[in-house]
């Protein structure tokens, strides 16, 4: 037996390694990842060095959701050519909305002043409502935002992004729950797992960050790449139950769906 096949790890990235080299061919894979067209354009509109890596920047907060970052840096991440950073208020690590789970922020704000994607993603109440009120973390988003080719969000971070005053008038979505706050904060809600507007891609609650992340890789790199890392993650959702949405769903579920988040936030 060969060392790497008695290494779990390597051996599920030789597999990944193999797949995607089966699909796009090698050569393929470097050129979907380096050098599309429409790439190249954003690189040029985001200020970017040609040849440069694209930077993806998660702003995570205390109290923040984890599967709306890591939904979307589980695709993006393996995008050739993609460098996806975390970045919080103090580089270290930072505590989800359950409490229970810690993930690192490697760079501070004060250490990140561009980003060709800037993604935010939403949290439990405490966290989205504190970020809401957050002059100082408003105020870097709004300058990363000058220079994106896309400023994007998921779940409640949409609320976040409208409080920094980047979605009045337009469409938008959000976690279904907090759709009233989008208008006070003078956005239109609109439906769709993710909606685009002109640079900015609000998606829908949660695990809605896995669409957006593949859309995004589509627009980072091209379908092919965004195709196979969707196989890749073997994103194939059949749930068993079909209560994934409010019109889905009866009044009672959505109190105990409220309810049983309330219950883990710390």
């Amino acid at each position: 037996m060969k060392a790497e096949d008695a290494d779990p790890g390597k051996s599920r990235r030789r597999l990944l390694r193999t797949a995607v080299a089966g699909t796009l061919g090698a050569a393929g894979l470097t050129a979907a990842g380096a050098t599309s067209p429409a790439r190249a354009a954003e690189r040029v509109s985001a200020g970017a060095p040609a040849g440069a890596r694209l930077s993806v920047a998660v702003l995570l907060y205390d109290g923040f959701t984890a599967l709306d970052a890591i939904g979307p840096y589980e695709v993006l991440c393996r995008v050739p050519g993609v460098r996806v950073t975390m970045v919080a208020r103090q580089a270290g690590p930072i505590r989800t909305d359950t409490g229970e789970l810690e993930i690192v922020a490697e760079r501070s704000l004060c250490d990140v002043h561009q980003a060709d994607v800037l993604l935010v993603p939403g949290g439990g109440e405490r966290g989205t409502t504190a970020m809401m009120k957050d002059r100082e973390v408003h105020a870097w988003i709004r300058r990363i935002h000058r220079h994106t080719v896309w400023t994007t969000s998921v779940c409640t971070g949409s609320l976040i992004l409208g409080s920094a005053g980047l979605l009045r008038g337009l469409p938008a979505t959000t976690y279904w729950a907090s759709r009233p706050y989008l208008k006070e904060l003078g956005a239109v809600y609109t439906p769709g797992r993710f909606v685009e507007t002109g640079k900015i891609i609000t998606a829908a609650g949660v695990s809605a960050g896995i669409d957006m992340g593949l859309h995004l890789a589509a627009r980072l790199a091209d379908e092919k790449v965004a195709q196979a890392m969707q196989l890749a993650v073997e994103y194939d959702p059949d749930p068993p139950y079909d209560t994934g949405s409010p019109e889905k769903a009866d009044a009672e579920l959505e109190q105990l769906a409220l309810k049983l988040l309330a219950d883990s936030a710390r």
